[in-house]
């Protein structure tokens, strides 16, 4: 099933990426969400070509790495989350041979390839669960998942009280060969998304062996989809209570954030490190605190974690300095750097996040104010690219882009919509493919038109729109980008130093380099620390020696 790979990616493509030591401590690392980037065969469906045909756009923003939403082979019941061969590209996006070179001149221009991994399930196309089915109660490969026996008088129903993220129960019964009702098996996601079995000891087995195959292709690492999941409690016991989404986050569940998942990163861990260039794992991990998402990367594990709880902070100075704070000292003891993240490919873009009142959440179905919201992600960029460690940009925020809150109900394609009484479902609003061009099909995406629709006007948000016009939220990114890499101060380390600032200001300082962001809804004035190296907004600097900082604006400034 699998597609045969081209030969091992050479030392010599490697070397170009490999100038520096600890080069994840500060990279800053783009999501490319493959469907929604750019078409290169005019069928509406972003693909591996259209990547690696927009590799010097992203050079040129300045980033350091490339992280790729999955394009392994799969029915895309979830937008390629349900994998049916790990070691497959599916057709809509290429081959692996298409994969091979996107890796390749992605090394040609400095630039690190991050590939999604998903190991908490699989698809139910996967030939594993297909055996599964097709064998009956018994087969071995029943082991490799979680089938169980239903509850109740002849097992109708459910084996324990767990709901899916996606709505529902998180069990499905299978109709046996024999044409009855049978076994149910796992799914914390979508039914198409059958749960592995991380007790049996062929899964591990096999993922180390995909590890392989794809270091071997030459990838810089591997971003971990649903890191905390994997292993289970033992006899998978009732949680106890209904509206589980809702404790998502905030308890430890038997099903996520299991202390067991850190013998399987260890494992992984000996896998990466025999290979060359310092390859990472960075992890998806929802957990209750920032103090458990330091466990991840611990030495001897994963190399950084997403950090959800600052995505989840309101635009407010007190909160986001005691997110940083925690941040800080939660990585601090376990050598890791913090990670930044405002945007990604699930929850709704900031600048509309910001756009409306707080307390929202993550997945937001209103527009807002489009003026606030932009203003303030742009200030709230500014001010996650100051803070040291490492930061996550998802495409099309250096745009500016707002989410598309008013998509058509039957173009929709988040499973999660479709099931009552789980996520919200409205993720496609972040997953609108994103203009390159003022006009043409689709902006520029492709010739033939784009499989979520783009909003009228989406021009003038394009790549070509903003492009050497001074000021705009393109140039802005690709400012910023460029002074980070120039300021010594800036990147890695652990610590900053907090400086007195009005109510609703933050103020830190870091060497010679002081950020100041205004989080409040009015002007105020602060020190002007030296010369303006880049803002968010307009800032007027007086005489004597003080600056006017409008509302929700950062300004960077620099020691004369």
């Amino acid at each position: 099933m699998s597609q045969h790979s081209a030969d091992p990616a050479p030392a010599s493509a490697l070397a170009t990426v490999a100038d520096r030591r600890d080069w994840w401590r500060d990279a800053v690392i783009y999501q490319v969400y493959p469907r929604s980037f750019a078409d290169s065969n005019g069928d509406g469906m972003g693909d591996l070509e259209g990547v690696r045909s927009r590799l010097p756009y992203l050079r040129d923003l300045g980033v350091d790495a490339v992280w790729l939403s999955p394009f392994y082979a799969s029915p895309q019941a979830d937008a390629g989350y349900d994998v049916a061969d790990y070691r497959a590209v599916d057709p809509m996006f290429g081959n692996l041979l298409d994969a091979d070179a996107l890796i390749r001149d992605a090394h040609d221009l400095a630039l690190r390839i991050i590939v999604d991994l998903v190991p908490n399930h699989s698809s139910d196309q996967h030939e594993w669960f297909k055996r599964a089915l097709a064998e009956g109660p018994g087969s071995p490969l029943r082991e490799r998942y979680h089938f169980r026996a239903g509850k109740g008088a002849s097992g109708e129903l459910p084996p324990n009280d767990w709901e899916s993220i996606f709505g529902g129960p998180a069990w499905t019964r299978v109709t046996e060969p024999d044409g009855t009702p049978g076994e149910w098996y796992l799914h914390l996601f979508a039914p198409e998304q059958p749960d592995f079995n991380w007790d049996h000891p062929a899964v591990g087995d096999e993922f180390r062996s995909i590890l392989r195959f794809w270091l071997d292709m030459g990838v810089d690492g591997f971003r971990i989809d649903v890191a905390h999941g994997l292993v289970k409690a033992d006899g998978l016991p009732d949680l106890g209570s209904h509206d589980q989404v809702k404790l998502l986050g905030n308890d430890v569940m038997p099903f996520f954030d299991q202390d067991g998942v850190h013998e399987v990163y260890r494992a992984w861990r000996i896998v990466l490190d025999e290979y060359a260039g310092e390859r990472i794992f960075v992890a998806e991990a929802w957990t209750p605190t920032i103090e458990r998402t330091a466990n991840y990367v611990r030495p001897d594990e994963l190399h950084q974690a997403f950090n959800f709880q600052y995505l989840s902070t309101h635009w407010d100075a007190e909160e986001l300095r005691s997110c940083v704070d925690r941040t800080l000292d939660a990585m601090r003891p376990v050598g890791a750097p913090a990670t930044w993240v405002l945007s990604n490919h699930d929850v709704t873009r900031h600048a509309t996040r910001f756009a409306n009142p707080a307390g929202l959440g993550t997945q937001i179905r209103t527009a807002g104010d489009r003026e606030l919201g932009l203003r303030r992600a742009r200030a709230a960029t500014l001010l996650m690219l100051a803070l040291p460690g490492s930061a996550y940009l998802y495409q099309g925020e250096e745009l500016g882009l707002p989410d598309v809150v008013d998509l058509p109900d039957e173009v929709r394609q988040d499973p999660a919509y479709f099931r009552g009484a789980g996520q919200d479902g409205f993720r496609d609003g972040c997953r609108v493919p994103i203009p390159w061009t003022r006009d043409g099909s689709s902006y520029g995406f492709g010739s033939g038109g784009s499989w979520l629709p783009q909003p009228s006007g989406w021009g003038e948000l394009s790549v070509e729109a903003q492009s050497g016009v001074a000021g705009s939220t393109l140039e802005l990114y690709r400012s910023a980008l460029a002074v980070r890499s120039e300021q010594a101060d800036l990147g890695a380390g652990d610590r900053v130093e907090w400086l007195k600032a009005p109510e609703g200001v933050l103020a830190f300082r870091r060497g010679a380099f002081v950020c100041t962001t205004n989080t409040g809804g009015e002007a105020a004035t602060v020190p002007a620390h030296g010369r303006v190296l880049l803002a968010s907004g307009e800032v007027t600097v007086t005489d004597d020696g003080e600056a006017k900082l409008p509302a929700d604006t950062t300004v960077w400034w620099i020691a004369d």
